[in-house]
């Protein structure tokens, strides 16, 4: 018989060591998680910036028209009548530091169509901000205020590399209090489906507590790197239920570093369409794993036409990349560069395929361009017919005709129709679709664009106010 190693001394010996060893790393670990919080709020803070913005907006006086009505002056005597009105709306968001030079990245939504933005340091230095460039496809955008010596900014980590269950620390302005801390973990990751479908979405999602005004604040790891923009939350009450969501660093950077040496982002375009695949739809094609993105529909002449894509193939990777869903290709492709070459891997027939793509610009292409004004509008533009100028008497550099309309979108809850012609927004004629976008890109989120439009019922022209989203 092998004699035992361990004496019944030692053995008690063992697991009295093991026992403090334990508590000592325990109370380390706590100790640790306790400094690392304070740690990183102290270094963040003083680079966490509070934005103001006013938006100050000019609309034609719906009663002007009566000024010189009789009956009108008699029972409203307004003899001094504007003849546009003005509207001035506040806000408040958050945005941090980025560098040196006093770039600042916030939301879009925080100061899309402000007139006015100005930033609050923590130290109680103010400055009045200029807009770079903004993304409302990533809901992004950088300001630039006064360079001066000594200005505390943040790095991006890698969003690639959190883990779910990794603590994180938000700091922001909700409700105006200014700098507030909270901390919890990375509930989820690569979530879509959040905001409008037409944005790039891959957020992560957290339980740190974000309310109205942390929109734009940085979302922290332990290491004091930011890891993702706090942007959005779910909640019933307008408040916080413990579901919010950021905008990944890696997403984050690369629209920021764009918008700086660009002031615009460019990205790439495929021209097709897909939809998810089903463990039902996996089984029917053969597939092992209902993982991918089917293509439904190919644009004519764009890069995956030209490639010899086809509805029907199943897109497994893209540049290398797996592809897990139809946000995922979306994404991919998305945060591509226009003029980047790809290698696309499909199943078609039972079988693995490659492909190599040219990507071109999103706006070049005309389903991309479609996909955007459906997003913003809830409707399809075209230019008008030679026969329909004529008939309305609309000169040729000018105007466009709705061809679709969605009842429920900002252009049908205005009150326009199908066949109405738009003429111009925010005082700028449009031509292309093109136009529009630049113009609607330098609109409001959630504010009001002024459109003048003709009736294609009595020709007669009039200005609506539409809610851009």
């Amino acid at each position: 018989m092998r004699k035992s190693l361990f004496t019944l001394p030692s053995l008690l010996l063992c697991l009295l060591v093991g026992s403090f060893l334990t508590t000592e790393l325990r109370a380390a670990g706590e100790h640790d998680l306790i400094t690392a919080i304070t740690k990183v709020s102290k270094a963040a803070i003083p680079a966490v910036v509070h934005i103001d913005v006013i938006q100050r907006e000019s609309y034609p006086n719906p009663w002007l028209p009566f000024k010189n009505d009789p009956f009108f002056r008699f029972f409203f005597d307004m003899p001094d009548m504007p003849e546009r009105i003005e509207k001035v709306m506040k806000g408040i968001g958050t945005g941090f530091l980025i560098d040196e030079k006093g770039h600042v990245i916030t939301n879009y939504h925080v100061v899309a169509g402000a007139t006015e933005i100005e930033v609050l340091l923590a130290d109680g230095r103010r400055f009045q901000a200029l807009l770079v460039g903004t993304e409302p496809r990533t809901d992004l955008a950088i300001l630039r205020i006064k360079k001066v010596p000594g200005l505390p900014y943040l790095r991006f980590g890698d969003s690639d590399k959190v883990e779910v269950g990794e603590w994180v620390v938000a700091i922001g302005h909700p409700r105006g209090l200014d700098h507030t801390v909270t901390q919890g973990i990375i509930s989820a990751k690569h979530r879509t489906g959040i905001l409008n479908p037409n944005t790039y979405q891959d957020f992560l999602q957290t339980d740190a507590a974000i309310n109205p005004g942390n929109s734009g604040g940085p979302l922290l790891n332990l290491k004091g790197e930011v890891v993702g923009i706090n942007s959005a939350i779910v909640s019933k009450s307008g408040g916080y239920e413990g579901i919010g969501f950021a905008i990944p660093s890696n997403i984050a950077s690369y629209v920021a570093k764009q918008l700086i040496l660009n002031g615009k982002v460019e990205r790439g375009w495929l021209g097709v369409l897909t939809q998810d695949i089903t463990p039902i739809l996996a089984e029917k094609l053969g597939l092992k794993e209902s993982y991918g993105a089917l293509i439904t529909e190919v644009e004519q002449d764009s890069p995956a036409y030209k490639c010899g894509l086809k509805p029907g193939d199943v897109i497994l990777s893209f540049g290398g990349k797996k592809v897990k869903d139809s946000s995922d290709l979306f994404n991919l492709v998305g945060l591509s560069q226009p003029g980047t070459h790809v290698e696309i891997l499909v199943w078609r027939d039972g079988r693995q395929q490659i492909h190599k793509a040219e990507l071109i610009s999103d706006e070049e292409g005309a389903y991309g361009c479609k996909v955007i004004l459906r997003s913003k509008l809830g409707a399809d533009l075209r230019p008008l017919k030679p026969q329909e100028r004529s008939r309305m008497g609309i000169p040729e550099n000018i105007g466009l005709v709705i061809c679709y309309l969605e009842a429920k979108g900002p252009l049908g809850k205005a009150g326009l129709e199908e066949g109405d012609v738009i003429l111009e927004i925010n005082g700028t004629p449009v031509k292309d679709t093109t136009e529009v976008l630049k113009l609607l890109a330098q609109g409001v989120r959630g504010g009001m664009a002024t459109i003048l439009a003709i009736d294609h019922r009595t020709g007669k022209k009039g200005y609506v106010q539409v809610r851009v989203y």
